[in-house]
């Protein structure tokens, strides 16, 4: 008997929750979940072509067109953006499609690069690329011959934000660093953040190096949803063992979020989760935070451009201001 699709997909509807198997024309289709917004991904989950799968389509987003820009809260910083991941509402949003410079923020693409393509205990050993960044530059003093897991790196990557495990980490998962730039732009481009153009793994100042207070939402967002990234952007230092020259090695690395060090204390009714800092000249100071509110409702908060840490803090303040009204 031959089945229509739209046959199925009203059948679906009425169910509320389906999953269908079809064969039309020795094409095979699954439709799976329709409409169930119970899941994470509804809507058609897996269509399958000639065991040619296509992507899942991403929901639950919150959505700007831009026309909300918002300058109620006087901030001075470049672009400023409030997402709330419960209700996909855009809760403030100043400048948020503009080209910026994210500085470390980029580390947040590097880490999600590496987490969907490896393992957290993979052995890593690292090579003369963690020297290959600029002087003075922020580093979690690894060296070349050192041998780390993944996860460890992830911890300086993203904690202690150091360039030399950005550039160790590109190494591992690309090959080079030129294939893992490009695997980070094609992420970008899958979760259609249109805006961004990686240049490097770490943030440093590059005229091709950009992105939008949007797009780095897209990516953060997409990032929370691994546990090891909510994990190591929660925690305020961490304690490192790892083998250097034949044995064992270890190091303190401290968060630069100045919320988990004490430096900086939120709003009442605001708990703050954890985020990623980013600093250069070019770039100001930049924080991408996941916040919960006093519902526990989760936010994530961005500000770009900042004239100096001062600001920086006293601005995210009155954007995480915004999430209890």
């Amino acid at each position: 008997m031959k089945v229509g699709i739209s046959f199925l997909i009203v059948i679906a509807l009425v169910l509320g929750s389906v999953s269908v198997v079809t064969v039309i024309k020795n094409r095979e289709i699954h439709l799976s979940n329709l409409y169930d917004k119970s899941n994470a991904v509804f809507g058609i989950e897996k269509v399958q072509f000639n065991a040619n799968r296509a992507a899942a389509f991403s929901e639950n987003l919150c959505v700007s067109d831009g026309t909300e820009d918002d300058s109620s809260l006087n901030l001075t910083s470049g672009a400023a953006g409030s997402f709330d991941l419960a209700s996909g509402e855009v809760d403030y949003a100043q400048n948020i499609f503009n080209k910026m410079y994210p500085a470390s923020i980029t580390k947040v693409m590097t880490a999600l690069v590496t987490l969907k393509n490896c393992s957290l205990d993979e052995t890593v050993t690292v090579g003369e690329e963690c020297q290959d960044i600029e002087s003075g530059s922020s580093v979690c003093m690894i060296e070349p011959g050192d041998q780390l897991t993944v996860e460890q790196l992830l911890y300086g990557l993203l904690l202690n934000s150091g360039n030399d495990a950005a550039m160790s980490l590109a190494v591992y998962v690309g090959g080079t660093v030129d294939n893992f730039v490009n695997m980070m732009n094609e992420e970008a481009a899958s979760l259609g953040a249109t805006g961004t153009h990686f240049a490097n793994p770490h943030g440093l100042h590059d005229e091709n190096h950009y992105t939008t207070a949007y797009d780095i939402y897209l990516m953060f967002q997409e990032a929370l949803k691994y546990d090891a990234f909510q994990k190591i952007i929660g925690s305020s230092e961490y304690y490192s063992i790892f083998i250097r020259d034949n044995d064992k090695y270890g190091i303190m690395w401290q968060s630069t979020n100045y919320y988990h060090i004490g430096e900086a204390t939120p709003p009442q009714d605001v708990e703050v989760i954890g985020g990623k800092t980013g600093t250069t000249d070019e770039a100001g100071s930049c924080l991408c935070l996941l916040a919960k509110d006093k519902y526990g409702d989760s936010h994530v908060s961005i500000i770009l451009n900042a004239g100096d840490k001062e600001t920086l803090y006293a601005e995210m303040n009155k954007l995480l201001s915004k999430i209890n009204n």
